[in-house]
């Protein structure tokens, strides 16, 4: 692979680890590159020019070089903007990136999808329910990896949703209407065209876009756990 430089390039630091004795392996999300790793050599020093600046949620400009799987990281500046996470609000921010991690490939550009997050931990920052920015999130991803079912039209017939019927999700395939009789879990027509549209202050809606969002997730999860669901379930229990 051919060397680059990267230059001035929006970013957020999803993970880090430690690496050898003084450096980080870091989990970059950048607007026109997408996740990438690359190691920050000697950012665990005292004097290091990275220290206090490779943080979660919070916005920077990055430089970085090299060619191979894992590259230079050689320069961050904090941009500033978004308020620090605390409380329920730092634990989704760890979902989020949780998310991006376990469903987003490396060096998959999706410049919206970048905006959608830096959007949402605004939205988390701000102190208002969590559960609106998760959602939102959470959907905005599932449509960028080419996850999301149409929300405008049955999967069998390809006619529009009638507001009055009710449809089963069916994975990878979509919504169909729900044979009658059925006891499978159904979503209305009304509540699906009003998820299409992005409304989940509405109570019905919130539970439905849970319920898809989650159902979605779990599949393409392929059966690996989220850490961050299990410490959500942990602080709610306290």
């Amino acid at each position: 692979m051919a060397r680059q430089r990267i230059e001035q390039q929006p970013a957020f630091v999803l993970h880090t680890q430690p690496w050898r004795e003084t450096s980080l392996i870091v989990e970059l999300f950048s607007r026109d590159h997408g996740r990438l790793p690359l190691v920050a050599k000697g950012a665990r020093r005292p004097a290091s020019a990275f220290r206090g600046l490779l943080l979660g949620f919070q916005p920077l400009l990055a430089d970085w070089s090299g060619g191979g799987e894992v590259r230079t990281l050689a320069r961050v500046e904090w941009q500033g903007g978004v308020p620090l996470l605390g409380g329920r609000a730092l634990l989704s921010g760890y979902y989020l990136n949780e998310l991006l991690i376990s469903l987003m490939p490396r060096e998959d550009a999706h410049p919206g999808l970048f905006d959608d997050y830096r959007a949402a931990l605004l939205e988390l920052a701000s102190g208002k329910p969590v559960e609106g920015a998760l959602r939102r999130f959470e959907f905005a991803l599932l449509a960028a990896m080419g996850y999301m079912p149409d929300f405008g039209r049955c999967a069998d017939t390809g006619a529009a949703l009638a507001e009055g019927r009710d449809y089963l999700l069916i994975i990878e395939k979509g919504f169909a209407e729900r044979p009658r009789g059925s006891g499978t879990p159904s979503y209305s027509g009304r509540i699906l065209r009003a998820l299409s549209h992005g409304n989940f202050a509405d109570e019905a809606c919130a539970v439905a876009a849970k319920q898809i969002s989650r159902t979605l997730i779990n599949h393409h999860l392929g059966g690996r756990e989220l850490q961050s669901r299990r410490v959500f379930t942990e602080f709610a229990e306290l």
